[in-house]
């Protein structure tokens, strides 16, 4: 009995930590924008926002508001501080990160009121939210249930289905399925995203996919021991790590920069892209994913190859013992 107390305190203590501790720590460090305008402004603008807020962001200068705009749809910043015109506007993509665009309002507020503006800075929204989830509470919670349904049918068809190629297959079914669901609620119903429905479902469907396999390949290789890793792998790392409620860029530390190497991350990413930026800036978040897809597809088959293998050689050594007998 004691030893059963200890380990359920040890799993909420490690449970608590490893999805509050991503929270609480969060802050903003370097953020990627754009700052606009003649350069002796931006160097100015650039030098403020140090002093500010040191190691905040990450600046790219540019010459003015269209190159600037150009950055944001191609989801290399999340935003910018317009200086053109002399006092500080900011644009902003809230489907990006409506934690980031927040904060760039705060700022260019306080630039103007430090060049004793009274009125705040104006905003605009490049790439907003859907109206019908302007905080985009949808696309947050919708995390979870992507890596609930990968270690679900995981577990499922490690229990239900005998067979390599029927597993991956049954996967990949399920990978579609679930996608055009998923998609069709969060779009149609929740009103959650914008965008190709075709897209978001395939962005969906692809992060199923990486998570069901990567999972079935590890418990091909390792057994319950592999079941439980990769789910602990994606639960507890993956999904709090993955920056879709904030950016991976508020997280703490590196935490932000491995989360996106997990699939709960780099799909939260790719579907933002699919959703709000018709594609840009999908590639890494593509790689990651079938990446984690081919190496469940390899372990999987190659634990067939090896079951295989074994039964034959079984199979021979029973064949001359049997000879002998009679």
């Amino acid at each position: 009995m004691a030893g059963a107390v200890v380990l359920l305190t040890a799993a909420i203590s490690v449970l608590l930590t490893a999805f509050a501790w991503p929270s609480v720590r969060s802050s903003v460090h370097d953020v990627p924008i754009a700052v606009a305008g003649p350069a002796a402004a931006v160097k100015q603008v650039s030098a403020s926002l140090d002093q500010r807020l040191p190691d905040a962001f990450a600046i790219t200068e540019v010459a003015d508001t269209a190159a600037a705009e150009q950055l944001i749809r191609d989801r290399q910043v999340y935003g910018a501080i317009d200086v053109s015109t002399g006092t500080p506007k900011v644009i902003t993509a809230s489907a990006a990160s409506a934690a980031v665009a927040q904060t760039l309002q705060n700022v260019a507020t306080a630039l103007s009121q430090a060049q004793d503006t009274s009125t705040a800075a104006a905003a605009r929204d490049l790439a907003p939210l859907p109206a019908d989830d302007p905080r985009g509470a949808g696309l947050a919670a919708g995390a979870l249930p992507l890596v609930m349904g990968g270690l679900l049918a995981a577990l499922l068809l490690t229990r239900l289905v005998r067979g390599t190629t029927r597993r991956i297959t049954a996967a990949l079914a399920f990978a579609i399925t679930g996608g055009l669901a998923v998609a069709a609620i969060l779009q149609f119903w929740l009103g959650s995203l914008d965008g190709s429905y075709l897209a978001n479902t395939g962005a969906i469907a692809l992060t199923i996919a990486a998570t069901s396999l990567s999972i079935l390949g590890l418990e091909a290789l390792l057994g319950y021991a592999g079941l439980g890793l990769g789910a602990a792998a994606m639960m507890l790392i993956g999904n709090p790590l993955s920056g879709v409620a904030t950016a991976p860029e508020m997280l703490p530390g590196w935490s932000g920069t491995l989360g996106q190497l997990l699939p709960p991350g780099a799909g939260g990413q790719l579907l933002r892209s699919t959703a709000f930026f018709d594609g840009h800036g999908a590639a890494h978040s593509v790689i990651v994913l079938f990446t984690w897809l081919a190496l469940g597809v390899a372990l999987c088959l190659a634990s067939g190859l090896r079951t295989r293998r074994t039964a034959s050689v079984a199979g021979m050594a029973a064949r001359p013992a049997a000879r002998g007998t009679a």
